[in-house]
């Protein structure tokens, strides 16, 4: 099993930053969130995934305004964010200032008052009596039914809309395993013959990766704040990432303390992580694979955004994080995050994850507190520390010799890194 398709290569090294443009800005408009791509360039931001950009459904409509992934048709924009003109406007921004642009597609389940579903209502999966079928309890969507032949012409021609109508970069698709895996590989093979794009998967499937390069770290997401809220040892952690290293070749896992449905549904990164939220953001970045970052972590945001209805992201002037952010982003502008040896170092104690990355001549060292706990001593030990390391965040330089020791404070983060 391996993906079939190779991965971009302006990907590599890349982060991802998830725009939700209703909560972004007064307006919420794709032209008031254009202002703030400067900063997230300087931010270091070379992805930016927008949430769903079609109509929403009004037939069942949750709350005011509704559910992004609600759509009532594929080839037109949410007036809510402005116009088809806009949306290209944005991307040729984005585009201009060394940024891609990948948009959410919701190819499971559409609206209630779906253009399909008056105009080809045999599109939709019917229950016993000719209706159509709620999907998981959420009831403002429907079904599609994907032994319909003609339905999934119709996705395809969608999808490439988009790619020949605004450039975009590439697909994230929502609850990719709820969709034959065999629509996506030809999903991917019709829509990469219009331009070489990004596929990012919802699922944990591994098979997915037979049509998707990314596809979401779950089981991460739920071990670690299982640990944070002292439900699991430090060693279930190192036993994802070690089940994450059997995935096939160039397949890669999306790691985050946050996204839309997290933070709307389950809490915010402090609520679910504590003090624990930045180390392990740390480890987002300079772990194997791709790192999130969702509207306004930058901030920080310490609320849970509304799902259905207006609720504004309350912005600093200056955003408290985004140095933190800009750091971590320009150490993965090397190859050794993505291509790098890693060497997980075994320390005393239960609550520090260290670990070296380590790429030609050049050297990582990451040293994560996960606990509260206070002036952590530990001693690493591993012939690749020898020499001079700079502390990333501090920028004072170091000279390492092991066995090196090193005492953290509660929640505190280290990452020392050695030039090739």
């Amino acid at each position: 099993m391996a993906n079939h398709f190779p991965m971009v290569n302006w990907a590599n090294g890349a982060g991802i930053y998830e725009v939700n443009i209703r909560q972004y800005t007064p307006e919420g408009t794709f032209q008031a969130f254009a202002k703030h791509l400067p900063r997230l360039q300087q931010m270091g931001v070379r992805i930016l995934w927008f949430m769903p950009i079609t109509p929403i459904s009004h037939e069942k409509r949750l709350g005011v305004l509704g559910s992004y992934y609600a759509c009532s048709t594929y080839t037109d924009i949410n007036p809510e964010f402005g116009t088809i003109a806009d949306f290209q406007h944005v991307v040729q921004q984005a585009q201009a200032l060394g940024m891609k642009v990948i948009i959410d597609w919701v190819a499971n389940h559409t609206g209630w008052d779906h253009e399909w579903t008056k105009a080809h209502p045999d599109w939709y999966i019917k229950d016993a009596h000719g209706g159509f079928t709620e999907q998981n309890g959420w009831t403002d969507v429907i079904d599609l039914d994907y032994t319909n032949a003609a339905m999934r012409k119709a996705m395809i021609a969608a999808m490439q809309f988009w790619i020949k109508t605004a450039h975009i970069d590439g697909f994230r698709c929502d609850m990719a395993h709820l969709v034959p895996l065999d629509f996506w590989v030809e999903a991917r093979r019709q829509c990469d013959a219009v331009k070489p794009l990004f596929w990012l998967a919802e699922t944990e499937n591994v098979a997915y990766h037979d049509a998707f390069d990314v596809s979401y770290a779950w089981e991460w997401m739920h071990q670690t704040e299982a640990y944070a809220k002292g439900n699991a040892p430090l060693s279930a952690l190192y036993n994802v990432l070690h089940h994450y290293t059997q995935y096939p070749p160039n397949s890669f896992k999306l790691f985050f303390t946050a996204n839309h449905d997290e933070n709307s549904w389950n809490g915010t990164e402090y609520e679910k992580y504590g003090g624990a939220a930045l180390p392990l953001a740390v480890h987002s970045f300079l772990w194997k694979g791709f790192p999130l970052i969702y509207s306004g972590q930058e901030n920080p945001n310490k609320k849970r955004l509304s799902f259905f209805n207006k609720d504004l992201i309350e912005w600093q002037p200056a955003p408290a994080l985004a140095s933190f952010y800009s750091t971590l982003s320009k150490l993965r502008q090397s190859p050794i995050v993505m291509e790098g040896d890693t060497f997980i170092l075994p320390v005393d104690g239960n609550n520090i994850m260290a670990f070296i990355r380590h790429w030609q001549n050049e050297v990582l060292l990451v040293l994560l507190n996960l606990s509260g706990e206070p002036r952590q001593k530990l001693v690493v030990q591993h012939a690749l520390l020898n020499g001079a390391f700079t502390n990333v965040f501090s920028g004072i330089t170091h000279t390492l010799t092991a066995p090196a020791s090193f005492e953290l404070q509660a929640f505190e983060y280290l990452v020392y890194h050695k030039q090739g």
